[in-house]
């Protein structure tokens, strides 16, 4: 187990020296960055926490990819930082991923780090591995000096990015009729069919593209990645898996409405979404297979709903988010836990399995790192991992640039309606890279 050196320094103005350091983290190959936008939820670590420059890592396609993992979090016994991509559910059931992909990230990526800065309150913490602590002091000094706004990137950016739909509306129109017929044959109840859009030749700013989209939207798991020449621009609102002690929690988001600038009809619309009942079926039916994923490893009859159909409101949209909870033996591996439930039940749909073959068949990209996890395990074996939704990704040496939107397709929806919410969903990360 490697050791840390801890060091707490305490700041004025906090929401500054925040500005500052996700700026000097920019000069490391490898970043993660995790913002919960000061969001009033439970279950929270931190206000932000930043992972830079890989000590040890692991990154492998999806072939025994959480067996690894499993012995990589065992081995290490510190944090580790990193992603699993939506295609590791090949690793767990028989399935494939054959559709186009123009980002090529690897599956599954974790990296230990040998900076990890957190935020809590006013204090900062340092948690530097002992061999580089004399570090410490200097980079503390040195992100206090530095300038938030000063430019980042130094490719030429493209003048104008051309967005184009992988899926045009009428073919959209016809895969969600096909995932209608399989719920009328009863195949499935529920499926997550999503769709990419995305732009080609295009060079943009990280850096400046991922603060704009944090602005404007303030999610709880807010996301800046960086390996290599790959990025996650995430704003995602949604908690995948949390462990804290022998509690496990899980909160799917299903059900979705626009926010209204009049704040009468904006609380009316909130109100309304509480009691919808196609929203609410959509959200329950989630529920359900969350609860049966978590009893795999929960102590009988400990699975409870703690939270059913809760409006949350966010700057972009109001969303039904529950909370579902379990309590697991001290014998249980963390990386066991994930690898129960993965991929999340709010990205896939029920039956998991038939739907994830159904989606699969009807959708034209390869998910990858869109409707996976992003998080990190602490050297107690906790954890915390988002869902990557509302996210922008990209590939700066192919020069790709993709975000996908999906919705979740039951008996009672229309293709117009879903094809709409998409729309709503896509807002925030189209306004960003076209300004429209």
């Amino acid at each position: 187990m490697s050791k840390r050196t801890q060091r707490n320094f305490s700041v004025d103005d906090i929401q500054v020296f925040q500005e500052k350091l996700f700026a000097w983290a920019q000069q490391y190959e490898t970043i993660v960055w995790l913002d919960s936008n000061n969001y009033k939820q439970e279950y929270s670590s931190f206000q932000c926490a930043v992972a830079l420059d890989e000590f040890t890592s692991i990154k492998t396609d999806y072939h025994n990819a959480f067996d690894k993992l499993k012995e990589y979090q065992s081995f290490t016994k510190d944090y580790i930082f990193g992603y699993i991509s939506y295609d590791v559910k090949n690793d767990t059931e028989k399935l494939s991923s054959h559709n186009f992909d123009g980002l090529h990230f690897p599956d599954l990526y974790f990296f230990q780090p040998q900076k990890l800065i957190f935020i809590k309150g006013n204090t900062v913490e340092f948690h530097y591995l002992q061999m580089i602590d004399d570090e410490l002091e200097e980079d503390f000094e040195d992100i206090i000096e530095t300038n938030p706004n000063i430019q980042q990137y130094h490719q030429e950016e493209t003048d104008e990015v051309k967005i184009k739909l992988r899926i045009h509306k009428d073919e959209y129109y016809e895969k969600v009729g096909k995932v209608l017929e399989h719920i009328h044959r009863g195949d499935i109840y529920e499926a997550n069919f999503c769709q990419e859009f995305y732009a080609e030749n295009t060079v943009i700013n990280p850096f400046k593209i991922y603060q704009h989209l944090n602005k404007i939207s303030e999610p709880p798991f807010a996301t800046f990645f960086k390996n290599e020449d790959h990025y996650l621009l995430s704003a995602t609102p949604e908690r995948y898996i949390r462990k804290q002690g022998n509690k496990i929690i899980s909160q799917p988001i299903k059900g979705t409405a626009k926010r209204l600038v009049n704040p009468i009809e904006d609380e009316k619309i909130a109100f309304d979404l509480a009691r919808d009942e196609k929203e609410r079926s959509e959200n329950i039916m989630i529920v359900d297979l969350v609860r049966n994923d978590l009893s795999r490893t929960a102590k009988k009859g400990s699975v409870q709903v703690e939270e059913l159909c809760k409006v949350y409101s966010f700057k972009q949209v109001h969303q039904l988010i529950s909370t579902v909870v379990s309590e697991i033996e001290n014998t249980t591996h963390p990386v066991d836990i994930i690898k129960d439930t993965f991929p999340m039940g709010s990205m896939t749909g029920a039956p998991k399995i038939s739907a994830m073959l159904i989606i699969e068949k009807l959708e034209e990209t390869k998910r990858g790192l869109y409707s996976g996890t992003m998080g990190y395990f602490t050297p107690e074996g906790d954890f915390d991992f988002n869902v990557i939704i509302r996210s922008i990704l990209y590939n700066a040496e192919e020069k790709y640039v993709s975000y996908s939107v999906g919705g979740a397709i039951t008996a009672k929806s229309t293709p117009e309606k879903e094809y709409e919410e998409c729309l709503l969903k896509a807002k925030a990360m189209k306004y960003v890279l076209t300004n429209k």
